[in-house]
């Protein structure tokens, strides 16, 4: 019993910190990095798509992505999905691509992003906690059933404390890592 609610707290944990990944590598740090056009779908065809299911997209200078749409009747839908997204970079399209240069980061902008990288942090470490208090509570839920002894009970909540403990420094460190790549020059 102990042992399927610390499963599922675990999985959830696991579930937190990958939506936190996902979401920092989204993040637009001064370098290209294919994961920013993530968030950015397109009108295609009346359908709503992602950028990476319309076009091949690569890195072929640091600070340059280049789109290559599949179709080239798309370039067009591309380019509009990407002016209209929260960018805030202006696509340059020659007919055949579409490339996006990364504009350095000032320094207020770096301190803003990392400003909103702890938010995101710290919004995750809630999260994890919460997941860790409503796995207590099931776990004390046992108790009354009567269907656990106090030992069990006790190693459960000690476990799921180290599981909380662990995650929490993962998130730590992800949030570290990015801020360092941000704030370097």
């Amino acid at each position: 019993m102990i042992k399927d609610i610390l499963n599922v707290a675990n999985e959830k944990m696991v579930k937190t910190t990958v939506v936190l990944k996902k979401e920092l590598a989204s993040l637009k740090a001064g370098r290209a990095n294919p994961a920013i056009l993530d968030k950015i779908e397109v009108e295609y065809y009346g359908t709503v798509t992602p950028i990476s299911q319309l076009a091949n997209i690569s890195v072929p200078e640091p600070r340059i992505l280049a789109i290559q749409p599949w179709d080239k009747n798309s370039i067009k839908d591309i380019e509009k999905a990407i002016l209209k997204s929260d960018l805030g970079i202006n696509p340059n399209n020659d007919g055949e691509m579409i490339r996006l240069i990364i504009p350095e980061l000032t320094e207020e902008t770096r301190k803003d992003l990392v400003k909103n990288i702890k938010k995101d942090g710290e919004e995750c470490k809630v999260a994890i906690r919460s997941i860790r208090r409503d796995c207590n509570d099931k776990i004390k839920s046992l108790k009354k059933q009567g269907d656990i002894s106090e030992d069990e009970i006790k190693k459960g909540e000690e476990e799921i404390q180290r599981k909380t403990d662990s995650f929490i420094k993962e998130v730590d460190k992800l949030v570290e890592n990015k801020e360092k790549e941000i704030m370097a020059i």
